[in-house]
């Protein structure tokens, strides 16, 4: 397996509150976990909460050496968010401070994946891209209720609107998800600062072009740049297993 992680501030914002983990390697008892934050609140607080988020799930799951995946975590998203939420009434600074999270651990060729928010998981199977994880969005709630066409005027001023996000509650409930994986397959997690900026067909060129994982995720991040780079980029590239190249 090989795995590759780069953030960048953007173009516009003067502070990066993405953060993002990879690690191919076992994490406590499992074989192997990728992470990404977009932190959002003040400031500070937005880099504060991404960090928290990450690097606190990171050391609970270290920790942790029983049960299946999912279910840890599950329970650890549900613990670091509790303590992140508790942080947010103890400090006048860090009041309104959340993240989105995506999280992924492949296991047996198998991904599991949880999302709480709009950062994104994407599965690049057999030359084309699919989004895994479903958004917690304004914009895509009113879409599921066909009271909203993606892409439209009204999409797009309002797709930055989240409905679900750590830290802003004492609770939280994760979506998960589960795919069978083949070899050749490619997962992207990202921040919206990728999604919203560069197009799925251009994702998936650049992510079955030629070159490693570190020269991918830098034209990824380098093509949001060029589009304007309004917001920070966060890209974590996995390739589970080696296999052919496809086309987009």
């Amino acid at each position: 397996m090989e795995a590759y992680a780069l953030t960048d501030t953007g173009r516009v914002r003067s502070m990066n509150q993405d953060y993002i983990y990879a690690s191919p390697e076992k994490v406590g008892s499992l074989p192997d976990l990728f992470l990404v934050a977009d932190g959002m609140g003040g400031h500070k607080a937005g880099d504060y909460a991404s960090r928290f988020m990450v690097e606190n799930l990171v050391v609970y799951l270290t920790h942790r050496h029983d049960g299946p995946c999912v279910t840890q975590i599950k329970e650890g998203i549900k613990t670091v968010n509790k303590a992140l939420y508790d942080m947010s009434l103890e400090r006048e600074e860090f009041q309104g401070m959340g993240c989105t999270l995506v999280a992924a651990v492949i296991e047996d060729r198998v991904l599991y994946a949880a999302n709480v928010g709009d950062s994104r998981l994407y599965l690049i199977h057999d030359g084309s891209i699919r989004q895994i994880t479903r958004d917690h969005s304004y914009v895509e709630e009113m879409v599921a209720m066909g009271m909203m066409q993606r892409g439209s005027a009204d999409y797009n001023r309002k797709k930055n609107i989240i409905t679900r996000a750590a830290g802003i509650r004492p609770d939280i409930v994760p979506d998960f998800f589960e795919e069978e994986l083949e070899r050749g397959d490619y997962i992207l997690l990202c921040s919206d600062g990728l999604s919203n900026m560069v197009d799925n067909d251009t994702l998936c060129s650049i992510i079955l072009s030629e070159g490693s994982l570190k020269e991918k995720a830098q034209r990824l991040i380098a093509e949001a740049n060029e589009r304007g780079g309004t917001d920070n980029i966060a890209v974590v590239l996995v390739k589970p297993e080696e296999g052919g190249m496809g086309s987009c």
